[in-house]
Parts: structure tokens; C-alpha cells; sequence
């Protein structure tokens, strides 16, 4: 699992650094995904994240920005300032999930590392 998170934010960091702060969250996720792919990962973009209400499984319209490895949710934003909202978000997203781990990186700061990455566990 660290090995995991280890590589996607080697990833991230990567991308930022290339990139830079500004662009569109779609941007970073198809420049994270490309490099996660081209690092041997094992990736999903946009993966459907069905609700089950009463034994019925429902489409609620709930896209994971990226699953990597099966493992590890990646939860992105190019925002000012990450807002509790998007916490929840992803919290929420491991939970009706069942995945362990998930990280919340947001793009748009200067310093990705010190300033743009929270990991969190279900």
C-alpha cells in the first residue's frame, strides 16, 4: 500500500512540476493518469462508484477520479483552498468503496508536497 501512495505521489509531483499551478482539474487527471501508466500502474479514470440502498444497487453519479492498483483512491482539485466538502468527499468515496486508502491532491499550490497532498484511511 505505501509502495502505492509512494509512486503516486512521485507521480503527482511530477506532473505538478511540469505543469505547474493553473490549469484545470482535467488536465492534471489525464497528465497523472499518463504518468502513473507510464510508471508500470495499474489505473481507472472517471470509474462509475454505484450507492447500494436496500440491497439495490443505484447509479448516483459518483465518478472516482482515479482508482490506482485497486488500492488507493486519488481524489483531485485545482482549488484555492481544499474545503472540508472535498474531505468528506472522498471519505465518502472509501467508505461506499470499501478501498483502505485514499489521497487528496490539489494542484493549484506552489508546493505540492507541503501544501497539496492529504492522504486519508477508511
Amino acid at each position: 500500500m505505501n509502495e502505492v501512495t509512494g509512486t503516486i505521489v512521485d507521480a503527482a509531483m511530477e506532473v505538478h512540476t511540469c505543469l505547474g499551478p493553473g490549469l484545470l482539474e482535467s488536465a492534471y487527471e489525464a497528465c497523472l493518469y499518463h504518468e502513473l501508466i507510464s510508471r508500470g500502474c495499474a489505473g481507472v479514470r472517471q470509474l462509475a462508484l454505484p450507492v447500494v440502498y436496500k440491497d439495490t444497487v443505484v447509479d448516483a453519479g459518483y465518478r472516482l477520479d482515479l482508482m490506482v492498483e485497486d488500492l488507493v483512491i486519488v481524489e483531485l482539485k485545482s482549488v484555492d483552498r481544499v474545503l472540508p466538502i472535498h474531505e468528506a468527499q472522498l471519505l465518502s468515496y472509501l467508505k461506499l468503496s470499501n478501498i483502505k486508502v485514499g489521497l487528496l491532491i490539489n494542484f493549484n499550490v506552489t508546493r505540492l508536497l507541503k501544501h497539496g497532498i492529504r492522504r486519508f484511511a477508511n
